[in-house]
């Protein structure tokens, strides 16, 4: 299994908070190894879970051509159907929102195959993801994949404790990429929405799923896609 690299500016930070807890436990009277040990343990267990929280395990897509794959891990914590979407054509879009724990993969996958195009960072509040109107009001990346048979918008969404969310490709041009192939990160960061266009599509998965990040199949194409907004 593999570490992102993003991961090590956050290491640097675990040597002080060992050292930290370590003078503290000096100046409150504390004996010399007692206080090497209260600075030793939590630099390790955060170093450690820094390692984990960066992991970057390998996944494979399914065969299906048809199949939109989750573009993050964690729990499918709400299907809803907000409206029409100009990045979809405007077409009805049908909304998945996938929701983080700290404990989950934070690398992002593409859902389907296509051009990807980043369409940018959208300032904004930082409420906690599990409120619906987070999807909008939230800071959040907005990226737009278009493949042969129909559009995913994605939000990156930033909640309350989320450093930032990152793109990786290009950020200037559409760049070609594969169903599941990472396109970014969310560094502490909580929920992704999917928007599809709901007359193209059938859901598969259901509400309290869990999912992986270009594995689980949660919809599968039925209909092509509008054509773009003019």
């Amino acid at each position: 299994m593999g570490i992102r690299h993003e991961v090590l500016p956050f290491l640097l930070a675990a040597p002080p908070v060992g050292v930290a807890a370590g003078l503290c436990c000096r100046l409150l009277g504390g004996g010399a190894a007692r206080c090497v040990w209260t600075g030793a343990v939590p630099a390790a267990v955060l170093g450690a879970y820094l390692l984990y929280f960066f992991r970057d395990p390998e996944r494979t897509p399914p065969d299906d051509p048809r199949a939109v794959v989750a573009g993050a891990d964690g729990v499918l914590a709400r299907i809803s159907r907000p409206g029409p979407r100009a990045e979809l054509g405007g077409a009805e879009a049908v909304r998945l929102s996938i929701f983080l724990s700290l404990f989950d993969v934070h690398v992002n996958r593409a859902p389907l195959g296509g051009a990807s195009t980043f369409l940018g960072y959208r300032p904004g509040k930082r409420f906690f993801t599990f409120l619906d109107k987070s999807s909008e009001m939230n800071q959040h990346n907005a990226i737009l994949i278009e493949g042969e048979s129909t559009r995913c918008l994605l939000h990156q969404i930033v909640g309350p404790v989320a450093r930032r969310v990152v793109y990786w490709p290009d950020h200037g041009r559409a760049v070609k990429i594969a169903r599941g192939e990472r396109i970014g990160m969310m560094k502490f960061g909580s929920r992704l929405d999917m928007y599809l266009p709901a007359a193209a599509v059938v859901i598969v998965a259901r509400e309290g799923d869990r999912v992986r990040a270009g594995e689980t199949v949660v919809a599968r194409v039925t209909n092509p896609a509008p054509p773009p907004a003019e």
